[in-house]
């Protein structure tokens, strides 16, 4: 077994000479932190195109539109009762407020659990919640999204989440798509010390947010390259970011590692059982919608024929690896074997965690991982994901090489396994 899920060492040797890594890298996070709607996600697309070019000149690929609600807060502050106004970061696609703001009692229900709701129930109607961004690659994460709308079903009227950064405010998406929703802002971690319940009562705080919402349009890159027969593995990685800083680790690890297995492994897909598709989403930030967008469109013959998915996000700031098999247990040992046989380390995280692109190919009926850095490591650099510290330097170039040599022994293994392991990776 080991034996056939070696990686050429040929193809290992372009890997790890591979100069155009680091390059990529920094090219991507010199674009800024890819926002969608932004000219920063514009010079990543227009990026990406040109050293895929560079690569595979014959293929130009495909486009496929993706359309959005489109929106961008023009203003956004928090006034404390004292009259302070420390800093604030409005959550992607928050409603906004009235004019003159919203003033209403913080109830500060510190992780924000289930349980915690449910005991604050009757407190919670007519407050603003306030709860704590949690490490998002970690077993029995509540992502904020489940929390804001649990503040919504509980009544609240605002929705505050503080980072994990001494002296950052935190960013990331409400999940909200159209209509009604509630005022939403990420903080920093003292902000919220500072909205701590006080024997006479809850604090108050007043929140303005200013926003602008209109359709709009970003896309989905493509890029086939067929092997013998007409079943495809495909490699992804999320382009868009957030504007807080370069979004490094999150994800311009992962676009620069597909862009040096794609050089790898490109010039070699005829020659494979499966043939490769790269694949470039956007809009992952905004609850997924680029990747949900695409996996919905595909018919059920179109499902059956993708074999796996292979989605890299956050692959470095951490050497420690992690794959996330997303309830497909027949992955699992392929995953392991491949990483054995190539002499790398990878652990294996079985429930489906619905964090990135690959989230929606598993809940498609199609076999998918996510690869990610820092899994359960509260000290990886990981844990500055979406706050302004999210930048190059958190990044080891040796990592970033590792998780694209595991990447490319994935690929290249899922591209030439044999029917019968194929049909495994479908068990749940």
């Amino acid at each position: 077994m080991a034996a056939d899920l070696r990686l050429d060492p040929a193809i290992a040797a372009e890997i790890l000479g591979d100069r155009g890594l680091w390059r990529d890298f920094n090219d991507i996070c010199d674009c800024g932190g890819r926002l969608a709607g932004t000219e920063s996600e514009k010079r990543a697309f227009a990026l990406l195109r040109e050293r895929v070019r560079a690569a595979s000149p014959a293929n130009a690929g495909r486009s496929i539109p993706v359309p959005y609600g489109g929106w961008r807060a023009r203003k956004a502050t928090l006034r404390l009762a004292d009259g302070s106004q420390p800093s604030c970061h409005p959550l992607v696609r928050t409603i906004a407020t009235p004019a003159a703001g919203l003033t209403a009692e913080v109830i500060d229900l510190g992780r924000g659990t289930p349980e915690e709701f449910e005991a604050h129930d009757a407190e919670i109607r007519g407050r603003i919640v306030l709860v704590r961004h949690e490490l998002m690659f970690a077993a029995g994460t509540i992502h904020r999204r489940r929390k804001y709308d649990a503040a919504r079903a509980h009544g609240a009227v605002g929705f505050l989440i503080a980072g994990p950064l001494s002296g950052h405010v935190v960013a990331g998406s409400s999940g909200r798509q159209a209509g009604e929703g509630i005022p939403a802002l990420g903080i920093a971690p003292e902000t919220a010390a500072r909205l701590a319940r006080h024997a006479g009562g809850f604090p108050t705080a007043t929140m303005t947010i200013e926003t602008e919402e209109t359709p709009a349009e970003t896309e989905t890159l493509v890029y086939d390259y067929p092997g013998q027969t007409d079943e495809w593995v495909v490699l992804s990685a999320h382009v868009d970011g957030h504007d807080l800083a370069e979004s490094a680790m999150d994800n311009g690890t992962g676009l620069a590692a597909v862009l040096s297995v794609t050089r790898a492994l490109a010039p070699r897909a005829s020659g494979f059982r499966r043939g490769l598709r790269v694949m470039f989403f956007s809009v992952e930030e905004w609850a997924l919608t680029g990747s949900a967008q695409y996996v919905e469109a595909l018919g059920a013959d179109e499902r059956s024929r993708i074999a796996v998915n292979v989605n890299l996000d956050s692959v470095a700031g951490s050497p420690r690896l992690a794959a996330l098999s997303s309830d497909y247990v027949g992955l699992e040992p392929f995953i392991l074997g491949t990483a054995e046989a190539n002499g790398l380390d990878v652990r294996t995280v079985r429930p489906l965690m619905t964090n990135s692109d690959h989230a929606n190919f598993a809940q498609g009926g199609i076999p998918a991982m996510r690869l990610v850095a820092g899994f359960d490591d509260p000290a990886a650099n990981l844990r500055v994901v979406l706050t302004p510290a999210d930048t190059r330097d958190k990044v080891v170039q040796g990592e970033l090489r590792t998780a694209t040599l595991l990447t490319a022994a994935l690929v290249a293994a899922a591209c030439t396994a044999d029917p019968a392991e194929a049909a495994r990776w479908r068990r749940r």
